[in-house]
Parts: structure tokens; C-alpha cells; sequence
């Protein structure tokens, strides 16, 4: 039994390793394509990017939705780190300010992550999932602020993830032409959350000329979702 097993087992190994470098591929593949052009994009799209046939894509994933649920978990790991690096801060103020400059960071360079952190049409169980997982991170780093002093005492941890869409909206209708602009607001807003300073923080960033802004707001349109609803 034992010696007629083991050329069965050889054999596959080396399609068991092809598999797994085709899979790896795959998944590299579709983080760098759902990064710069968003959820959309097909499985024909994803294939020729990681330079393989559609065939070899449906054979790791059944669909584009399993593929997302693969790259998901990676993603929300790191913004998952990046909350428990704040709340982990000395200072809870420079936690908080850490936090949304670091997650900013993260969905600046990240369409993909940013349709999925907002989702409408995908995944929404998927994303319910990780954020019962980092709501409470975020309201432990709400509440360690305010009890310093640091943070104004009415904003609630539900306030975070309205802030955030706000600001993703920036990165999304400006981010071509002009990709830090989100700094500049993100500083407008810390301002505002904070109990105490010695006056405006320099904004690190110059506004939108006329022109730029008129760029910005002519090619701005809603999300599908949002499209949807309203239709």
C-alpha cells in the first residue's frame, strides 16, 4: 500500500505547487487591479493582468466574489492593526490622529478597499463581520481620548465612519488631480474634534484652484449603490 502510494504523491506535488503559485498570481493580480480601478473590474480583466487564462481564474475561484473574499480578510487585517495601533498610543490623541492618517494612507493608494470599507452592492455580510470586529477598537479609542481631555466629549465612536466616508470622498473625486488633498481636510476636521490648541493647524496641503475644483466636481457622480436607491 505504502509503495503504491507514493509515485501518486509525487506526482501531484508538482501540480499541487503550480496551483498554488497560479493562486498566488491570482490574488496579486486582482489586489493590484481592484487597488487602481475598483470592484468592477471582471475576471477576464483580473486573468490578463496576472497573465494567465480565464480558465485558470475559475479553477482557484468560482466567481468574483470568492476572489474578494480572499483579498478581504488582508485588507481588514491592516486596518484592523492600524485601530490597535492607536488605541495601543501613549498619547490617545496622537492614537486617534494615527489612526485616520493611517487608514487614509491605506485607501489613498486602495480603490478597491475603499469601495469595500463603503460597500453597497458587495459583500455586505462580509463587511458586517469585520466591522463588529473593529467597532469596538474605535469606540475604545473614542473613549480613551475623551476621557484624556483630548477629544470633544459629544462625538460618539457611531461619528468615525461617517468622517471617513467624508474624506474618502475627497480622495475619490480628487485624487487625480490632486492626491494629499484629503490631508488638508483631515486637518480641518482633527481641528474641530479637538478640545484644545493654541490656534488652526497649518494646513499641510494648498485648496483646489477654481479650475482644478470644477475638473473634480464635473466628473464626480454617486456611487452605483447610491444611483440605485435613488432611481
Amino acid at each position: 500500500m505504502t509503495t503504491d502510494a507514493s509515485p501518486q504523491t509525487d506526482e501531484e506535488r508538482p501540480l499541487r505547487r503550480d496551483a498554488a503559485r497560479n493562486r498566488e498570481r491570482i490574488l496579486q493580480a486582482a489586489g493590484e487591479v481592484f487597488a487602481t480601478r475598483g470592484l468592477e473590474v471582471t475576471l477576464d480583466d483580473i486573468a490578463h493582468h496576472a497573465g494567465v487564462g480565464v480558465g485558470t481564474v475559475y479553477r482557484r475561484f468560482h466567481d468574483k466574489e470568492e476572489l474578494i473574499d480572499a483579498l478581504f480578510d488582508d485588507r481588514m487585517d491592516a486596518v484592523l492593526t492600524v485601530a490597535e495601533e492607536a488605541l495601543a498610543a501613549d498619547d490617545p490623541w496622537i492614537g486617534l490622529e494615527g489612526f485616520f492618517v493611517s487608514i487614509f494612507e491605506l485607501q489613498a493608494v486602495d480603490r478597491g478597499l475603499r469601495e469595500l470599507a463603503f460597500a453597497g452592492r458587495h459583500g455586505r455580510e462580509r463587511v458586517a463581520r469585520a466591522k463588529a470586529r473593529l467597532e469596538p477598537v474605535i469606540a475604545e479609542v473614542v473613549a480613551r481620548g475623551q476621557a484624556s481631555g483630548q477629544l470633544r466629549a459629544d462625538l460618539r465612536a457611531d461619528d468615525i465612519p461617517l468622517i471617513q466616508k467624508m474624506l474618502a470622498e475627497v480622495i475619490n473625486i480628487a485624487g487625480d488631480v490632486s492626491p494629499g488633498l484629503w490631508r488638508r481636510y483631515l486637518t480641518i476636521v482633527l481641528d474641530g474634534l479637538r478640545t484644545q490648541r493654541d490656534g488652526p493647524t497649518p494646513l499641510p496641503v494648498p485648496p483646489l484652484e477654481h479650475g482644478q475644483l470644477e475638473v473634480c466636481m464635473q466628473g464626480w457622480r454617486p456611487a452605483r449603490g447610491a444611483r440605485a436607491a435613488a432611481e
